[in-house]
């Protein structure tokens, strides 16, 4: 049996998330787009999702049940690119797009280990959906973290804006790590092993800072502040 990631891969594209199939039947794309959303929703929450489903033949309701399912997801299907007339016919009755830019392979930037673990790496604009940014320093972002982006840092993570994706720090396992942003209204934020749930928008965000307190939970209070703010 083909493995989910060989039937379908994910990049980041400039409006958001491209999925593209192997030759295999719709329902064997489906369940694998499925598994893959199901084993990392925080990532999908809030994406914009564009399907390459190649000569797949698909009908109304096809595109509609899987429509459905993203919707109750957060995830958002506005594009269909298919070499079949009768699947292209089909996205343009749903009102989908049916051409999309091209993916856009430096979103994802992965950084030599050689690094030395006390350097920083400074990200001087918004880091979009379908962005995956990994360093083994801190990541200073000059920017909002965009829902359906990534940021992972083997040492701290600041965001001098509004973060909506998800954020991991410490991430071989460094406890002491933390996440510092002017809105921490994440998908979710990690410090090693530790994971937030998803955290609610605020009506009036103030910087916070995230941690891992003498309990051993991982906690946000407000930066540069004694006063504690726990997120639920």
């Amino acid at each position: 049996m083909e493995s989910t990631t060989s039937i379908v891969q994910i990049k980041g594209i400039r409006d958001g998330l491209l999925a593209t199939f192997m030759d295999v039947p719709w329902l064997e794309q489906r369940n694998a787009l499925m598994i893959q959303i199901n084993e990392r929703a925080a990532f999908f929450q809030g994406a914009r999702l564009a399907m390459d489903v190649g000569s797949q033949p698909l009908k109304v309701n096809d595109l509609v049940d899987l429509r459905d399912w993203l919707s109750e997801r957060n995830i958002t299907l506005w594009a269909v690119i298919s070499e079949s007339p009768t699947t292209e016919t089909t996205a343009q009755l749903l009102g989908l797009a049916t051409r999309i830019s091209k993916p856009r392979p430096e979103e994802t930037r992965h950084v030599h280990e050689s690094v030395p673990s006390d350097s920083a790496l400074f990200v001087s604009k918004t880091v979009r959906s379908g962005t995956r940014i990994e360093y083994p320093g801190t990541i200073v972002v000059f920017g909002d973290v965009n829902p359906g982006a990534e940021i992972v840092a083997e040492g701290n993570v600041i965001v001098w804006g509004r973060v909506r994706g998800v954020i991991h720090a410490g991430a071989k396992g460094d406890r002491s790590a933390f996440i510092c942003a002017l809105d921490l209204s994440a998908n979710q934020l990690r410090i090693a092993d530790e994971s937030s749930a998803m955290l609610k928008p605020q009506k009036d965000p103030k910087p916070e800072i995230a941690s891992i307190n003498g309990e051993g939970k991982l906690q946000a209070e407000l930066w540069h502040t004694g006063e504690t703010t726990i997120r639920k």
